[in-house]
């Protein structure tokens, strides 16, 4: 994470995708990493495409603008979307930027099953399999 101390934080996961989920009593608040809004200086649009209710793992919650860049962020396991940051709806859309893997959660999700990481990663490995990789191959 950005500057972040993890170990503070012992039930985030990342995707492979670039998204970071955090359990807390039985909830689950997903949003998208910083590494994924590397080229956006603003956030211009947020346009939700999950309405609340159940959504399989992989399904798009959200895409994000800025300029000609497009990002979508998925649902990071099965559930039922609680919520919508409000803050993202009718705020603060560059919370993105300052606090992408904080407080800037983009849904609030009931999982099917909390207890289901299987697809996810640890914090160190997101950083040495997930954006650490990524930056290597696309450096080549």
């Amino acid at each position: 994470m950005s500057g972040e101390n993890t170990t503070n934080r012992p039930s985030l996961y990342y995707t492979r995708d670039h998204e970071w989920v955090e359990f807390r009593d039985g909830i689950a608040y997903t949003g998208v990493c910083m590494f994924k809004l590397l080229g956006f200086r603003e956030i211009q649009q947020i346009t939700f495409t999950a309405a609340p209710g159940f959504k399989k793992q992989g399904e798009v919650l959200a895409s994000i603008r800025y300029k000609d860049y497009k990002i979508e962020a998925h649902m990071p396991v099965d559930g039922v979307v609680d919520a919508l940051n409000e803050e993202l709806c009718y705020g603060n859309r560059n919370i993105l930027l300052q606090q992408s893997e904080s407080n800037a959660w983009i849904a609030r999700i009931i999982p099917s099953d909390p207890g289901d990481t299987r697809e996810l990663m640890l914090p160190r490995q997101y950083h040495t399999q997930g954006k650490d990789r990524y930056a290597r191959q696309a450096s080549r």
